[in-house]
């Protein structure tokens, strides 16, 4: 079912292709794409080509099978990769080209790309789940998930249903589960009958975008697919020095309007500095707008979005997440990346280390400006929020990834236009 549903998106991708190259050909050439291709710009066509399918395999790259969801990343990615490409081969070819060409079959690939997956994403998709585990906590997250259909919950050590299940049903196996005889022959029927076969832990990290934390043994089971992306996390951190180089100039700018707002609105100092725990356990100063009122000595507690202790200036840059802006002088010092768990308190994270199993494995990674956790849950003002907290930047140390990132940036963008911060 994932490999028809993969297959049929980039089926879509490639005939919104054909069609933008042929609105290009109307409006540039004044002719239809068969016209066009019989001429000398043919070179420049395939040069799109190659490009297009540059970026539709970066788009759907394998492993990105279970991501279900139209993504509005992939429409990005794909045109982005296209026009690049095409350029770069273009110019170095030196063969015939027009730029309008090339320029409006990109922006037409990325228009006809949005409002497909827009269309798209207006129809709900789930996928059907009998769920095989004792498991009760997963379950109820699973349950809670829109896109998740669990159609039957099965106890490891129970009997096997007695109606035939619904084919195209996925079976998700809690493996860590001893399984009776009658359950374990059930689940041998299923996958020889060849219906979709999938840990209980795979299920729930793709529906959830959580870790389960109670299926973690020793930690090596994050540190393991963290080892493989070994590559990206030292390319992250020049990408990272280069955004921040690049966005410095309006950061710049709107950190003095800034400054000289919370210097009008109230007393103290205008940057706030604070001991955090970052990359393997060590301490760093970072550096945000102050949001709250100063308080001398003040002892460590949580902070939460309506805080009694915010400024109205404070208040209004919690919520587009202004107050953030000086950490970009962390991310250039290293202390920081854009992404990753937001580090904590160093009074916090000895006490969380030592009442929450696996907390500490957030630390194998640089800590960030924004987070999993924090477009998925935001603020945590308890010890029990802390634990659904870790369990998101778990995942995320688990699936590191370019395309993790970029997607927890647009999303994290998304939050301070509309002003939706939590």
């Amino acid at each position: 079912m994932a490999r028809r549903r993969l297959a049929s998106a980039v089926l879509l991708d490639v005939l919104g292709l054909l069609l933008a190259l042929e609105v290009a050909s109307l409006t540039v050439f004044s002719h239809p794409l068969p016209w066009v291709a019989r001429t000398q710009a043919w070179p420049m066509l395939w040069s799109i080509a190659f490009g297009a399918a540059a970026g539709l395999f970066l788009a759907f790259r394998p492993g990105a099978a279970s991501v279900r969801r139209p993504s509005y990343g992939r429409a990005l990615t794909m045109s982005t990769v296209m026009l690049a490409v095409t350029s770069v081969t273009l110019v170095f070819s030196r063969v015939f080209w027009s730029r309008r060409y090339v320029l409006v079959t990109t922006l037409a690939w990325l228009g006809i790309g949005l409002v497909q997956r827009f269309l798209r994403r207006m129809r709900p998709w789930t996928e059907p789940l009998v769920v095989i585990t004792d498991e009760k906590l997963l379950v109820e997250d699973l349950l809670a998930s829109p896109h998740a259909d669990v159609v039957a919950v099965l106890p490891a050590s129970g009997r096997p249903p007695v109606d035939l299940v619904r084919p195209g049903t996925t079976i998700a196996v809690d493996l860590r589960s001893v399984l009776s005889d009658g359950m374990a022959r059930f689940v041998s029927s299923c996958n020889l009958a060849g219906y979709p076969m999938r840990s209980l832990v795979s299920a729930y990290e793709d529906h959830t975008g959580k870790l389960p934390i109670v299926h973690i043994q020793e930690g090596w089971e994050i540190t393991v697919p963290l080892e493989d992306r070994s590559s990206y996390v030292r390319v992250k951190r020049v990408l990272d020095t280069a955004l921040t180089v690049v966005v410095s100039p309006v950061a710049l700018v709107l950190g003095v309007l800034i400054a000289a707002a919370i210097a009008i609105d109230s007393r103290g100092p205008v940057v706030f500095r604070q001991s955090r725990v970052g990359r393997n356990g060590r301490a760093f100063t970072l550096y945000k707008f102050r949001t709250m009122r100063s308080e001398p000595d003040r002892e460590a507690r949580f902070a939460a979005l309506d805080d009694g202790r915010l400024t109205r200036v404070g208040r209004l840059l919690r919520r587009l997440r202004l107050d953030e802006l000086p950490q970009l002088w962390n991310v250039l010092k290293g202390d920081l990346s854009l992404v990753g768990p937001r580090p904590e308190q160093g009074a916090f994270a000895q006490v969380f280390a030592s009442t929450i199993p696996f907390y500490s494995q957030r630390h194998l990674v640089r800590p960030g400006i924004t987070g999993w956790a924090q477009v998925n849950f935001g603020y945590a003002d308890s010890e029990a929020d802390t634990v659904e907290k870790l369990s998101y930047d778990l995942y995320y140390v688990k699936h590191l990834s370019l395309w993790l990132d970029l997607e927890i940036l647009g999303r994290s963008i998304w939050t301070v236009l509309s002003a939706s911060g939590r």
